[in-house]
């Protein structure tokens, strides 16, 4: 599938999951966890759109694992990511990303950066990332994905532009997943239909325009918004909402972000941001139902 925001599916639902590292995954499992153990059907959802850590989880929920297994295993610590994020390259990502006020600009910046560190790819990464899609198809047949709807979301290297990969890309999940979480000046940009791809997450930590054509839209956003001029949650939630979709979006609330930290790298924070997230979901399900499973129905 190219790139592009709208949908041209009939569907209604979009469940949006976006990136932020391991303790934001960590936090998302916790909402998911929450909002289904206060009696919201994510299972409604025609189609998931993941991006980065989203695109992690929202794969393996859309292979069907439950958002309480999400949730369990953040608290027994597994599912660990070992992100090693050095001085170095803090720097030169928000040199790369903070140079420049127009958002394709600044995007462009960022992917010449992440190509002149890693010019080559890294066949490794793929090692990193299979095994934390578990129950979720990853081998080598491009046909091989969920039954049910999913895009990823990654960044072309040379153009800037987006890319939804979904079961028609003539990709496979491994690939499109990987390049999701290729992290720009941290993994090397993975090869993908022939292209460099990055961390869909530099472009907008959810990528929550891409669900535009859509009746209801449910978008949890670890990082409301990324390093730099781009479009955050808020904004593409109420773009949308403009336009007629009826969107709930969840960002971290005052004590997810205390619990989560300024470190979303940190692997010791993952069960605190997991049942902080669980407890602002518990809280959010009423609302969120009212939009998810109640909008035009009797």
């Amino acid at each position: 599938m190219g790139s592009g925001s709208g949908s041209d599916s009939d569907s209604d639902t979009a469940l949006v999951l976006g990136g932020g590292g391991p303790v934001g995954l960590a936090w998302l499992a916790g909402v998911l966890a929450g909002l289904t153990d206060a009696g919201v059907d994510l299972g409604r959802a025609d189609v998931v759109i993941g991006t980065s850590a989203g695109a992690i989880y929202g794969s393996r929920f859309a292979a069907g694992e439950t958002p309480g297994e999400l949730y369990e295993r953040q608290l027994a610590g597994a599912d660990r990511i070992a992100m090693k994020v050095t001085a170095t390259q803090t720097l030169r990502f928000l040199w790369a990303a903070l140079g420049s006020r127009d958002p394709d600009h600044s995007l462009r910046r960022l992917t010449r950066a992440a190509l002149a560190a890693h010019p080559d790819p890294d066949p490794g990464f793929f090692d990193v990332i299979r095994p934390l899609l578990r129950g979720a198809h990853v081998d080598g047949d491009p046909g091989n994905w969920p039954e049910r709807a999913l895009r990823i979301t990654a960044v072309d290297v040379l153009t800037g532009e987006v890319t939804a990969f979904d079961a028609d890309s003539k990709v496979t999940l491994l690939e499109a997943v990987a390049a999701s979480c290729a992290v720009p000046l941290v993994s090397a940009p993975v090869a993908v239909a022939g292209r460099r791809r990055l961390d869909g997450g530099c472009r907008s930590t959810a990528n929550i325009d891409l669900a535009g054509g859509y009746d209801r839209v449910l978008a949890v956003a670890p990082v409301p918004k990324a390093v730099g001029p781009h479009s955050g949650a808020q904004r593409q939630a109420a773009e949308l909402t403009a336009g007629g979709t009826a969107v709930a979006l969840l960002t971290p609330d005052t004590a997810s972000r205390r619990a989560m930290g300024r470190d979303l790298t940190a692997d010791a924070r993952r069960p605190a941001a997991a049942r902080a997230g669980h407890a602002q979901g518990t809280a959010a399900a009423a609302a969120v139902a009212e939009i998810w499973q109640n909008r035009g129905e009797a």
